[in-house]
């Protein structure tokens, strides 16, 4: 579907000058161009009817009424990403919204964290003989990702996929004993939905870490919830994924603790080979 917004900003300087004036007045107020019928936007933009007409031809629209129905689809976006709120401008201000943001949203999701759900969550990844992690996107794959590396060191037999047609095939060709553990930040993600779904044909426990009273959210035998405020500044890269990463490590902590030397077993001979092959330093992580 054609980004109407998106033309205008991106064709703004090939236009002429009575197409600049009428992009100008849509960008500026996209919701009160809506109300106006073709006569009134051509009297706001000093030009006549038929320029109108020409203009939204030049777009791709068929008609100005075509033109209204690609707006209205468009304007949903948001009007932030037509003109992005002010921020923070100096890199010092820049670095302290950063590290505030991300401070609390750590601290803002242990306060709502459901401690029983992770228990419960840590138990099914212990009973299963495979777990798989999923996450597609930006910061869910990140995520899925992370997981995947926070439980090999403790001798589980995981895997992550980020593959949308890859996760389908997986939760339909696990055997049983196979656990799901899938991220979503937005919990919009219907290919993810659907590869819950899939698991759950074939018994398969699924652990969900999303926002509550979402899509994906409604497929999970355990669910993780992570609700929080989205900040407004689209120029600065979202908050949230701290807080999915710390509920991935305390579930991984959980499950470490809850396996006790077994986990120990393993990341003693993890570390042993990084000691004896990198740099001999024991006080270093467990991997880079």
């Amino acid at each position: 579907m054609l980004d109407i917004v998106g033309v205008l900003q991106s064709e703004k300087n090939d236009f002429t000058r009575s197409e600049r004036v009428l992009a100008d007045i849509i960008l500026v107020d996209a919701e009160s161009v809506l109300k106006l019928s073709i006569v009134d936007l051509a009297a706001q933009a000093d030009v006549s009817p038929p320029t109108v007409t020409r203009f939204c031809r030049r777009l791709g629209c068929d008609s100005y009424a075509d033109f209204k129905v690609r707006l209205a689809q468009s304007r949903f976006v948001g009007q932030r990403y037509v003109v992005p709120t002010d921020g923070p401008q100096s890199v010092r201000e820049i670095a302290q919204t950063v590290v505030n943001g991300a401070q609390s949203s750590i601290y803002d999701t242990f306060e709502h964290l459901d401690f029983e759900a992770i228990e419960r969550a840590a138990e099914t990844i212990i009973k299963a003989s495979f777990v798989l992690s999923f996450g597609s996107g930006g910061s869910s794959s990140m995520v899925a990702t992370e997981m995947e590396t926070r439980l090999f060191r403790l001798g589980l037999k995981v895997a992550s996929s980020i593959d949308h047609q890859a996760q389908m095939m997986r939760a339909a060709g696990s055997p049983a004993g196979t656990a799901i553990i899938a991220f979503s930040l937005s919990g919009n993600n219907l290919p993810l939905v659907k590869a819950l779904t899939a698991a759950a044909a074939y018994d398969l426990p699924r652990i969900v870490i999303t926002r509550s009273g979402s899509a994906v959210a409604a497929e999970a035998d355990v669910l993780i919830p992570i609700d929080r405020q989205e900040n407004t500044d689209i120029l600065r890269p979202t908050p949230g994924r701290y807080a999915f990463l710390a509920v991935a490590d305390i579930l991984a902590q959980t499950v470490a603790t809850r396996l006790g030397s077994a986990a120990v077993a393993s990341m003693r001979r993890i570390k042993h080979q990084l000691v004896v092959n990198r740099d001999g330093d024991d006080s270093q992580p467990l991997g880079d």
